[in-house]
């Protein structure tokens, strides 16, 4: 599976990213990958080969770029409790100063970038993200109607923007939620709140999950849950972009 580290040109200087994409000398649908807070490092790069080897073409930004290359803080090969706290204390400044001002110019200059590589075919993207890029993947598909044919957030706060976001929306919707992070209750009102905006969504809580239930590397995982991840995510895909 081909692999690119890549600059992109933001307003703000050069975002550092991989790519992943088939080895077939043709062009493939676009789909820009948001990370979690953790970002860049090699569960993303795994998960984005075998989202590729699906016939795409994946993009991977490192989100705090403005604060350096990935990786920007040192992590250990498995993110256990033991050593989030620590973590996440030296990630949260990163994660408060990226503003939604930021990510919205940043999604400009990551799908103009995504759009133009040789590799991508022209026609519709799709957004997805992780914790965090769950959020940015629910801007970003909002914020670009006519280009976003499908988002999907996993574990993230994705309803953090209220009705004002998901009234832009026109993307198909992917949100799967871990048990942790949303009550039946706050389930229900969130789908509430799509079903008045009128989108086309799935949103679900997956069973037996916590927060970060796709990250291999971390004690949230959850095996079950990061396939039930793809058997939505996949389908979502061929639907709407039309992969192989």
């Amino acid at each position: 599976m081909p692999t690119k580290t890549l600059q992109i040109p933001t307003t703000d200087g050069q975002a550092d990213a991989f790519a992943a994409f088939p080895d077939h000398g043709e062009r493939h649908p676009g789909v820009l990958m948001y990370a979690d807070g953790f970002g860049i490092r090699p569960v993303l790069r795994e998960m984005a080969r075998e989202l590729a080897g699906h016939g795409y073409y994946v993009l991977v930004p490192n989100l705090f770029y403005r604060h350096g290359p990935a990786p920007l803080i040192e992590l250990p090969e498995h993110i256990g409790e033991e050593v989030r706290p620590a973590v996440m204390a030296q990630l949260m400044p990163l994660i408060e100063a990226h503003t939604a001002d930021r990510v919205l110019s940043d999604a400009d200059a990551y799908l103009r970038f995504l759009t133009t590589q040789p590799e991508v075919g022209a026609g519709p993207v799709a957004v997805t993200g992780y914790c965090i890029g769950g959020l940015l993947a629910m801007r970003t598909a909002a914020a670009h109607p006519g280009q976003v044919a499908a988002v999907a957030g996993f574990h993230g706060p994705v309803g953090a923007d209220g009705p004002d976001l998901l009234s832009k929306l026109t993307a198909q919707v992917h949100l799967g939620h871990a048990e942790t992070d949303m009550t039946p209750e706050a389930l229900g009102e969130l789908n509430q709140a799509l079903d008045a905006a009128g989108v086309d969504y799935t949103s679900e809580i997956y069973p037996g999950s916590v927060h970060g239930f796709t990250m291999s590397d971390t004690d949230a995982f959850n095996p079950s849950a990061r396939q039930r991840h793809w058997d939505r995510l996949l389908p979502l895909l061929d639907l709407t972009l039309g992969g192989n």
